[in-house]
């Protein structure tokens, strides 16, 4: 069964301490289990102009809750923090093997924990050998340092070419998703996302990957008047898909939040949506998207606008 992730990017940045702190106490309280972050997280908010910041605040909660660790699933990548924060994503680390092993070294010391349960190639990085890189991670899960392994940002092929060159290879897919779809080929503001494809969804399908959603929600798109769909997402199948997603959750007496990550979660193949709240409020309504299931009329209808 695939789960609601915690998105943790903005933890120690515009998301306070305190705040985070009980965020996460209310993510555990209403059954959550997996937390996801980054080691470059959120260096574009941070004077440094580098991350870990969003690991170092996980860090010190788990610190401050004598035995979460057991209770919590712990995600983090590798690969987009910034070696000149001047330059930002222009000067990504990339994922050659030393890089890969002491970025993975640094998030441990700073989450104070002695693994973690899922740890991503951030992004692509066609400036390595995919051998050098596959064998880097495939390491570190034979040293029980990363229980499983996965790519984010990075094309179906390129991870299925990556299958055959270590003993342990990736096995979850990362990248952008939502019920809503930008226009084939649209430029999305955000450069270095991806986005699912149906090819994505065959990929994950027939080979039984875990496919995480990040920007499941598109960042309040669906139901917060100041933050507007981006562009790419100015075409009638939006404008469709809208309507019919307005139309199930007055039926469903549900969120157009909650009915979107109920179709997520029992779609075929399934998504792990990771999602973000500034509140406990609003990580409530994203957590009892849980108990909402949509009947097969609702979903077909859902499916078929477009």
């Amino acid at each position: 069964m695939s789960e609601i992730v915690l998105g943790a990017m903005l933890f120690g940045t515009r998301i306070g301490e305190r705040e985070s702190f009980a965020l996460l106490d209310r993510f555990v309280d209403g059954g959550g289990k997996w937390i996801d972050t980054a080691n470059n997280y959120a260096f574009w908010l941070h004077p440094s102009g580098l991350g870990g910041q969003s690991e170092q605040v996980i860090g010190r909660w788990l610190a401050a809750r004598p035995g979460m660790r057991d209770r919590v699933l712990i995600s983090t990548k590798v690969g987009a923090e910034p070696t000149d924060p001047a330059r930002g994503l222009d000067a990504m680390e990339g994922l050659a093997a030393p890089t890969v092993r002491a970025a993975l070294t640094g998030s441990l010391q700073r989450l104070g924990t002695e693994r973690v349960d899922m740890y991503w190639a951030h992004v692509e990085d066609r400036s390595v050998p995919l051998a050098e890189t596959a064998g880097a991670f495939s390491e570190l899960a034979a040293e029980g340092l990363a229980a499983r392994l996965g790519a984010s940002n990075t094309p179906a092929w390129r991870v299925e070419q990556a299958r055959g060159l270590a003993p342990h290879g990736w096995t979850a897919l990362q990248l952008r998703h939502s019920y809503v779809q930008p226009r084939p080929g649209a430029a999305l503001e955000s450069w270095s996302h991806r986005q699912v494809s149906p090819e994505t969804l065959d990929y994950v399908r027939t080979n039984g990957f875990d496919l995480w959603a990040y920007s499941a929600l598109i960042n309040g798109g669906y139901g917060r008047a100041d933050r507007p769909l981006e562009e790419a997402y100015a075409h009638p199948g939006t404008e469709r898909r809208l309507a019919a997603l307005s139309s199930v959750a007055a039926e469903a007496g549900a969120t157009p939040n909650q009915v979107v990550l109920a179709w997520l979660l029992g779609g075929d193949p399934a998504v792990w949506p990771i999602v973000g709240a500034s509140t406990p409020e609003r990580l409530g309504e994203v957590l009892a998207a849980r108990d909402l299931k949509l009947d097969p009329e609702q979903r077909r209808r859902l499916d078929d606008a477009s």
